[in-house]
């Protein structure tokens, strides 16, 4: 039904209300774009408030982005080579809780790599999209370190330790390799690989295929990605979002703040090495 509005001079012309933006947006029976939170999860995955990526860090941001606005649903933007088990599991926990408390729906969007625990992170979302370059996958759990026993022994260092335990002092960096601690540390890597494949299968269900390599540490790109079920499709975070929402999706992003020292170069050694073992993370991959 046409309205008329009168402008100056007393004349009136008549136009529909889809014709004028202001008056659909101030009109009550107008309906108003859906907002989308997006929370990016960007870096290595560790411990503490100088991870790039940890709980402590990424927890408030998470609540806000769930809680703010009544978001139609919220979208993880990852890119993240992986890191502690532990911390990512607390982060896709607290994704999870809050989806299932408000009911929202979680999109996961991968840019340069969702690995080892960044792909934990994805699966935390109900469905997954990445680039055609995208890497994806690496399932499993590492352990890495250094041994200096014969760099000591040659500048004559001798260390000394004492222990109430018998396993206290397993896996010395600065004492001889032990078979047995290699041993007891293997289980426990095989332990938490069963935690992380059982996520992965809980998560991705009948979605998954039946390849043997899937859980063997191995990455993809995104259209073998696809193949094994470990994505769902490839998809860009704007495109599909306007696709599931509208056109007129507004896109609230959300991400930790830096504080006021660390933005002045006040921690610029912390910086540094958390910078150095983000780095190290990447090029794991190739990035």
């Amino acid at each position: 039904m046409p309205i008329a509005l009168f402008v100056g001079g007393g004349h009136s012309t008549s136009e529909t209300m889809t014709d004028w933006p202001l008056l659909k947006r101030i009109s009550p029976f107008s309906k108003s774009p859906r907002r989308v939170a997006l929370l990016r999860l960007s870096g290595s995955i560790g411990s503490g408030p100088r991870s790039a990526l940890s709980a402590e860090v990424i927890g408030p941001v998470i609540e806000k982005a769930f809680r703010k606005g009544k978001p139609a649903a919220v979208a993880l933007l990852i890119n993240s080579p992986g890191g502690s088990p532990v911390q990512s599991s607390l982060i896709a926990g607290q994704i999870r809780r809050l989806a299932e408390e408000k009911e929202i729906p979680v999109h996961a969007f991968v840019e340069d790599v969702a690995a080892s625990g960044g792909y934990w992170l994805a699966c935390a979302a109900d469905d997954i999209w990445a680039d055609p370059a995208s890497i994806v996958g690496s399932i499993g759990v590492i352990s890495a370190g250094f041994g200096l026993p014969v760099f000591l022994a040659r500048q004559g260092v001798e260390r000394r330790v004492y222990t109430s335990g018998k396993s206290k002092s397993q896996l010395d960096p600065f004492q001889p390799e032990k078979k047995e601690d290699v041993e007891r540390l293997k289980v426990l890597l095989e332990d938490m690989h069963t935690v992380f494949v059982d996520y992965v299968k809980a998560r991705r269900g009948d979605r998954l295929s039946n390849d043997d390599g899937l859980y063997s540490g191995e990455f993809w790109l995104g259209a073998r990605a696809i193949e094994l079920g470990l994505i769902d499709g490839q998809a860009h975070v704007v495109t599909k979002l306007r696709e599931l929402y509208g056109k007129d999706v507004r896109i609230i992003r959300h991400g930790p703040k830096r504080g006021l020292f660390s933005r002045f170069g006040v921690n610029f050694a912390e910086d540094a090495i958390g910078a150095i073992e983000n780095r190290v993370g990447f090029a794991r991959y190739g990035l």
